[in-house]
């Protein structure tokens, strides 16, 4: 990857997204400590099945990122991981919804 590619917006595929929701739900109730060993088993699963994290699939990168990225989040919260409390997740949530096609779902093309 080029340095210009680092640098461009990634639009997540499908599976990316779903790896991060199942992230999401196997971490609702757990504490840092249980992220940590969580995060630290999707990265040795990572490297018994690719190799190493780089050269591994984009939703099993993706997935050892929101396992980061949770656990990040825990270190000093001192509580159990929940969807509502996530700052980041809302705000994906509320920018996805704001940009969502408004005849979605009224039987409209």
């Amino acid at each position: 990857m080029t340095d210009d590619a680092a640098n461009e917006p990634h639009v997540p595929s499908d599976a990316e997204r779903a790896a991060r929701a199942r992230v999401r739900d196997q971490a609702v109730g757990l504490t840092h400590h249980e992220t940590e060993e969580a995060l630290e088993a999707a990265e040795a699963a990572a490297v018994e099945t690719a190799g190493d994290l780089e050269n591994a699939d984009a939703a099993t990168r993706a997935a050892v990122a929101e396992w980061r990225r949770i656990t990040e989040l825990l270190f000093d919260h001192g509580g159990p991981y929940s969807p509502d409390m996530d700052a980041f997740l809302q705000g994906q949530l509320t920018a996805r919804e704001a940009h969502a096609d408004p005849n979605q779902g009224l039987g409209k093309s």
